[in-house]
C-alpha cells in the first residue's frame, strides 16, 4: 500500500499541473486521502465475498474541510483516475494467479462508488455553503435597510466574494412564490446579464442590490420581470457597498411614496419622486429639495419670480404684470432657475417639485411659534 501511495503521488505530480501548484500541506493531505482510499479498497477486497458494502465515503473524512474548498470535484475525479491507473498498471503483480480479472472488476466497482461518494460529499458541502451564503446575504440586505453599516457588513460581503462597484439598490413588491425561488430566479437573471446581485425578501418588499452595472436604469429594466406588480424604485448610484445604505434608504422611501404618482414610469428613479417622498415624510428628500431648489434661489429676484409664476398658474404674462417687468425678463429668469435647480418651471412635474421645494424652504425660515 505504501508503494502504491508513493507511485500515485508521483503520477499526480507528473500529470496534474494544479496538484503541483498546491501548498505542501494540501499535497500531504491529498497523499493521505489517496493512501486511505487504497487501504480501504484492500480491506474491502479481502472481504468482498462476505457481501460488505464498499467503504467509498469514509476515507474522505481523512481530509480537513479546508481541503474540500481548495480542490474542486473535477480535481477529485482526476485524483481517483490517477490512483486507478496506478493500481491497474500493477494488477498482474497484485492479483493472485488467475485473479487479474476479478481484481479489475472489483476496481471498477470500487471507483464507481468512489465517484458517487465524491459527488455526494461535494453536494453536501455545496448545500451547507449555499445555506450559509443565503444567511449572509439576508444579513447584508437587512443591515443596509436599517442603515447599520459596520465592519461586520464588510466581513459578510467579503465572505460572499463581493467586490463590485458601483452599487445601486432596487426596491419593489414581492412576486408570488417562495422567497428562495424568487431569489434563485434573480440570481439566474443576474448571471445571464453579467450583474452581481444580493437580494432579500422582506414581507411584501423585494430588495435587490446590484453591483457592477454600467447603467442603473438598464440594470433595473433587466430585473423588472422578477419583481411583483407595482412600482420599482431605483436608489441613487453609490461607489461601494459601504455607502449603499443611502441608496437603500432612498429606494424604500420612494417605494412608500410611489402611490402619489400613479403614472410614474416603471422603474422610476428615487430622485424623480423627491416631492412625493418629502410630502410622505422623508427627511432626506426634504433636505435635498431645500438644498437643490430653495437655497440656490434664496435672496435673489429668481425666488419671487418662481413663486409668482407658480401662483399665477404658470402664466408668463400675468407674472410679468405682477412683477412690473417685461415678459422676456420673466423668460430669462425662468431659464436661470432651470440652470440653477435642474427643474424646468414650464414643465408640469418639474413645476410641482419646485413648488414643494419652495414651500419647504419657506417653512425652514419661518419663526417657530
Amino acid at each position: 500500500m505504501g508503494t502504491l501511495g508513493t507511485a500515485a503521488m508521483s503520477r499526480m505530480d507528473e500529470r496534474l499541473p494544479w496538484f503541483r501548484a498546491l501548498s505542501a500541506e494540501d499535497r500531504s493531505w491529498v497523499g493521505l486521502v489517496a493512501q486511505a482510499g487504497i487501504a480501504a479498497f484492500v480491506e474491502w477486497f479481502q472481504h468482498a465475498g462476505e457481501g460488505r458494502p464498499t467503504p467509498s465515503i469514509e476515507f474522505f473524512g481523512t481530509a480537513p474541510r479546508e481541503l474540500k474548498r481548495s480542490i474542486s470535484l473535477q480535481q477529485t475525479v482526476d485524483i481517483v483516475r490517477v490512483v486507478v491507473e496506478v493500481v491497474e498498471a500493477q494488477v498482474d503483480d497484485l492479483a493472485a494467479p488467475g485473479g487479474g480479472g476479478q481484481l479489475e472488476q472489483a476496481m471498477l466497482r470500487y471507483t464507481r462508488d468512489v465517484a458517487f461518494a465524491a459527488a455526494q460529499v461535494y453536494a453536501r458541502e455545496a448545500e451547507v455553503r449555499g445555506a450559509w451564503d443565503a444567511r449572509l446575504e439576508a444579513l447584508i440586505v437587512d443591515a443596509l435597510v436599517r442603515g447599520e453599516v459596520d465592519d461586520g457588513l464588510h466581513s459578510w460581503a467579503a465572505a460572499l466574494g463581493w467586490t463590485s462597484s458601483p452599487v445601486v439598490v432596487l426596491a419593489g413588491r414581492t412576486p408570488p412564490g417562495k422567497p428562495e425561488s424568487i431569489i434563485d430566479g434573480l440570481r439566474e437573471r443576474g448571471r445571464r446579464t453579467g450583474l452581481d446581485l444580493l437580494a432579500g425578501v422582506q414581507g411584501d418588499r423585494l430588495i435587490v442590490i446590484v453591483g457592477g452595472a454600467e447603467s442603473a436604469a438598464a440594470a433595473a429594466r433587466q430585473m423588472a420581470p422578477r419583481f411583483g406588480t407595482g412600482p420599482i424604485v431605483i436608489g441613487p448610484e453609490v461607489p461601494d457597498l459601504h455607502t449603499a445604505a443611502r441608496s437603500a434608504r432612498a429606494a424604500l422611501a420612494g417605494l412608500r411614496a410611489a402611490g402619489g404618482w400613479p403614472d410614474a414610469p416603471r422603474p422610476v428613479n428615487a430622485d424623480e419622486l423627491l416631492a412625493e417622498r418629502a410630502i410622505e415624510g422623508d427627511d432626506d428628500a426634504r433636505a435635498q429639495l431645500i438644498e437643490n431648489v430653495y437655497l440656490p434661489l434664496a435672496g435673489t429676484p429668481l425666488l419671487d419670480t418662481l413663486a409668482t409664476y407658480l401662483e399665477q398658474g404658470t402664466s408668463l404674462e400675468a407674472t410679468a404684470r405682477l412683477l412690473f417687468v417685461h415678459p422676456n425678463t420673466v423668460r430669462y429668469r425662468l431659464k436661470k432657475i432651470t440652470e440653477l435647480t435642474g427643474y424646468q418651471p414650464t414643465e408640469g412635474r418639474s413645476a410641482f417639485t419646485l413648488q414643494v421645494g419652495l414651500i419647504l424652504g419657506r417653512l425652514t425660515e419661518s419663526p417657530v411659534s
